[in-house]
């Protein structure tokens, strides 16, 4: 195998080049980055950069490739680089803050066994929210500023305050990985036949990922890595491992009741680009969970509680919700990171064992919950699906009520679905408020009750 040798200590890089395989040596380049374009476009200054960085590297070893990279953030006319200490970095993030802005990445790559030598440039560009003085210091208490450009990550805590991009998410982390396959396989280099024999479906996913995305339904711009296909792939993954671990019900009868009204929930919904799918689980628990892709399950126990069509309605038009909003993938992308290209390896020929665990842990991950916001956005949809589909949506509220009585009378069990559900007044005021109705003084004594910290979650 060909030496590959990458011209930077950056923890982002080095962590980037290893979704590639790659066995790689770090050799940081000695050259000092310059931030004054001069009579330099923005393109040709990180290019020049990175080129410098890549012959310095090149001039200590006898052969093999080496890799360079430079980024910079522009702004107003003006260039960020690397902060040069604390003071500067909060200099730094003030002034971006707030304001639209792009980031630039120069590559060069240097093949000494061939002589050849290869640039590009990716730029994206970035918008962040204004920040308090307070902010950037709580940022910079958690999160080094002075390796990176600008001094913010994508990746990291940063994320919390960068609105949207467009263009290269990886670009941002560090290393624009679609762009540096591009130059690698214009060289004829063949370091990475083995990755596409193993990860086929992973590495298409990391190349069709630099994208954003405007999302219907939460009314944003989102950063994905992956397609609508590779998320039908993941879900179908997952859902291989949950048929062979889990017992189905085979009543015929159930089965259709369930089937009849997804598929009708299906039809009114905001996300009909893929094939939705309705199973019930044989398990007592009062619990529901989807997965990425349109694959909804019903617990056995929960459709035991309900007491009409409307009120499971509710229940299948919440998880639909999820899927519309793709809160199962955005929650696998940012708790599993990067094992999620070990879940698309079930779709692959050959596929191994890790994969059915993979997929169960991600298949668990998923039964513990989202967030309280996408649970309430769920909610949200749900009532508006379920009456769009010609269901009572009120019985959606019946069933929340129900679902307080019965999280009163026994413990939280390690699958259930209170675990991580936000207060059940909040859930049901979410409801009123999409069917337009308004609160009774009751739900205001409730939700002022969870807000002033009088009432304590037993389940924090």
């Amino acid at each position: 195998m060909r030496k590959i040798y990458l011209a930077s200590d950056s923890k982002a890089r080095k962590k980037l080049l290893k979704i590639f395989g790659l066995n790689f040596k770090v050799l940081p380049s000695k050259i000092r980055e310059k931030t004054a374009a001069g009579s330099l476009s923005y393109t040709q200054l990180v290019k020049t950069n990175a080129l410098k960085k890549a012959a310095d590297v090149a001039s200590r070893v006898k052969n093999g490739v080496v890799i360079a990279a430079d980024t910079i953030v522009v702004c107003g006319g003006k260039v960020f680089g690397k902060p040069k200490d604390l003071s500067g970095a909060r200099k730094m993030l003030k002034v971006l803050a707030g304001k639209p802005q792009w980031l630039y990445t120069g590559l060069a790559i240097i093949d000494k066994d061939n002589k050849k030598v290869k640039t590009a440039c990716e730029k994206t560009k970035i918008y962040m929210d204004k920040l308090t003085d307070k902010e950037i210091d709580n940022y910079f208490a958690a999160v080094s500023p002075l390796d990176k450009a600008g001094s913010f990550d994508i990746q990291g805590k940063g994320a919390f305050f960068i609105r949207r991009i467009e263009g290269c998410f990886y670009n941002v982390v560090g290393l624009p990985l679609r762009r540096l396959y591009l130059i690698l396989k214009s060289l004829d280099l063949k370091v990475f036949m083995f990755l596409f024999f193993l990860l086929p479906f992973a590495f298409c996913l990391l190349l069709s990922g630099c994208t954003t995305e405007y999302n219907t339904v939460t009314g944003e711009e989102e950063t994905y890595f992956y397609s609508t296909d590779r998320e039908v792939a993941i879900g179908e993954s997952i859902n291989r491992a949950v048929e062979k671990e889990y017992k189905f019900v085979e009543d015929p009868l159930v089965e259709k009741r369930v089937k009849d009204i997804g598929e009708k929930i299906a039809a009114v919904c905001d996300r009909k680009e893929i094939t939705y799918h309705f199973k019930v689980l044989d398990d007592d628990e009062v619990n529901a969970v989807s997965l990425p892709g349109g694959f909804v399950y019903i617990n056995k126990g929960l459709i035991e509680k309900v007491a009409n069509d409307d009120e499971l309605a509710g229940v299948i038009a919440h998880e639909v919700g999820h899927i519309v909003a793709r809160h199962s993938i955005k929650k696998l992308q940012g708790e599993i990171g990067y094992s999620i290209l070990r879940l698309l390896v079930a779709a692959a020929p050959r596929s191994g064992g890790e994969v059915g665990g993979a997929a169960d842990a991600a298949f668990t991950e998923l039964m513990l919950g989202y967030s309280r916001e996408d649970e309430l956005l769920a909610d949200q949809l749900g009532a508006r699906y379920a009456k769009l589909a010609g269901y009572n949506p009120r019985g959606m509220l019946e069933f929340l009520l129900k679902l307080q009585a019965i999280d009163k009378r026994r413990p939280l069990a390690p699958k259930s679905y209170f675990k991580t559900h936000p207060y059940v007044p909040d859930r049901i005021r979410v409801v009123k408020e999409e069917l337009g109705e308004g609160m009774n003084f009751k739900d205001y004594i409730n939700i002022e009750q969870v807000s002033h910290g009088v009432k304590q979650d037993p389940h924090e």
